[in-house]
């Protein structure tokens, strides 16, 4: 079904490698998607879209560290049209590099855009790239992209990163997100309990096993496993058998397009 007023925008720049599998995705669910460069965006209204996403890739070459420069540009360049959409509550989706960009921003895990990190993600603790498929239990459902997700269900999507660890600067500062119901994704064990920091089911160390969390409002989600990598049954694990009609990474699109449909 067609989602008639909403569009998204998937945005890219020098490095990002994943931005068409992430508009494919969408208007496979009826969203209207355009791929934007940066330097496009600045000749067009951020306001025209409903959804924003920061696809995965090596942004800039992740150099400085992963996400820092995207990161910066667009607060330095679109900070307060930035902060207008998060306002009116319009989506926005960091994958991967993309939620480094979040996170490099200030959007993630706080509740505006101070351009001041207050998180980060740092390098592995395997100090290596690491690539595999994952499981994560559904944590919480304050996200839209959430909301077609059974809380302590469990998906299976791939990851592809080499600085995936998740940190905050105290038990405090996660002892608020956990409070606040921010943390949308955990990595899990075989059974879906949570990982409690086991490798490789916690791939990269990340601190109470996070691979997802959303702002306050849910509105602004960042997560690093591919859900695009994981949309068509074709795409996951079981080729040889036969596949599944969709995979997990699809039940995230459909929270989101399902939450547009109120423009």
């Amino acid at each position: 079904m067609r989602v008639e007023k909403a569009r998204a925008c998937v945005l890219r720049v020098g490095g990002t490698n994943c931005d068409l599998e992430v508009k494919v995705a969408l208007e496979e669910l009826g969203l209207q998607t355009d791929i934007l460069h940066m330097n496009q965006l600045k000749r067009t209204r951020l306001s025209d879209y409903h959804m924003l996403v920061f696809p995965g890739g090596f942004s800039y070459g992740d150099y400085v560290r992963a996400g820092a420069i995207w990161g910066r540009e667009m607060i330095t360049k679109f900070r307060r049209d930035l902060e207008t959409f998060v306002d009116e509550e319009r989506l926005v989706m960091g994958i991967c590099n993309g939620f480094q960009v979040l996170v490099e921003a200030g959007l993630l895990p706080g509740n505006g855009v101070s351009g001041v990190p207050t998180a980060t993600l740092a390098n592995n603790s395997s100090a290596k790239y690491e690539c595999r498929w994952i499981r994560m239990r559904v944590e919480g459902k304050k996200t839209p992209f959430a909301k077609t997700m059974k809380v302590g269900g469990v998906v299976r999507i791939p990851i592809g990163h080499g600085e995936g660890r998740f940190l905050l600067p105290s038990e405090d500062a996660l002892k608020e997100l956990i409070k606040e119901g921010q943390v949308v994704f955990r990595y899990a064990l075989p059974d879906g309990k949570p990982a409690e920091g086991a490798y490789p089911c916690n791939p990269n160390g990340a601190v109470y096993d996070i691979a997802g969390i959303c702002n306050k409002k849910g509105n602004v989600m960042g997560m690093m496993p591919h859900p695009e990598r994981a949309f068509f049954g074709w795409q996951t694990p079981v080729w040889r058998a036969e596949p599944p009609e969709h995979g997990d990474g699809r039940k995230i699109f459909e929270g989101a397009v399902e939450y547009l449909k109120r423009y």
